[in-house]
């Protein structure tokens, strides 16, 4: 599934939900923050605000904290090395790595730069790609197609769907990972069930 623009309107998070997110990214460090619930590193364009909001707002039901780069107090003011250096740092102290895979995300170089050194840093299983189109385009025309056949996505499944044994989906969201062998089957797994694998 390729979410449209607005689907987690819902789920927008309130102005004092940010502003928790952001003294969070502010005291994120992999040295010295614990935190015993678990964190994603949300990548992102600056420009899709209103859709990231959304986005956080489903995420934080879950109990996880949100680390977004646009946040973080400890950013320099103009992006250089130490900008490259301070994302690497928290994508590997995060435990899992979302991209909010909309088409100007995947223009952007430093989206494709995370989603690279959560690659390298993740793996497979702590990736997750949330493609988002806009509203009322094909999923023909989306831009992270080829996105979709190699990292997990997550998925809304509205409970009508049912696994190959005849059992019902029920309604949610999941991560679903793609088949490695055509003709395969899709392998689902609740959103909170792999937010909180380790």
């Amino acid at each position: 599934m390729i979410f449209e623009r607005g689907h987690f309107d819902r789920s927008i998070i309130q102005e004092s939900v940010v502003m928790e997110s952001f003294n969070e990214a502010k005291i994120l460090d992999s040295i010295t923050a614990f935190s015993p619930e678990p964190t994603i590193f949300l990548s992102h364009k600056h420009d899709d605000l209103k859709d990231l909001q959304g986005v956080m707002g489903e995420l934080r039901k879950l109990g996880v904290k949100i680390y977004l780069d646009s946040m973080d107090n400890k950013m320099p003011n103009q992006t250089s090395g130490e900008t490259a250096h301070r994302i690497k740092e928290v994508i590997k102290y995060c435990n899992k790595f979302v991209l909010l895979a909309t088409d100007k995300a995947i223009e952007s170089f430093w989206c494709n730069w995370e989603l690279g050194i959560g690659d390298t840093h993740k793996y497979i299983e702590n990736i997750a790609i949330l493609p988002m189109k806009e509203k009322g385009s094909l999923d023909y025309y989306y831009k992270g197609n080829e996105y979709l056949q190699i990292y997990p996505t997550i998925d809304y499944q509205d409970g009508t769907n049912t696994y190959s044994n005849g059992s019902r989906i029920s309604a949610g969201y999941y991560v679903s990972k793609p088949p490695i062998h055509k003709g395969d089957a899709k392998i689902l797994t609740p959103l909170k069930d792999w937010i909180n694998r380790k």
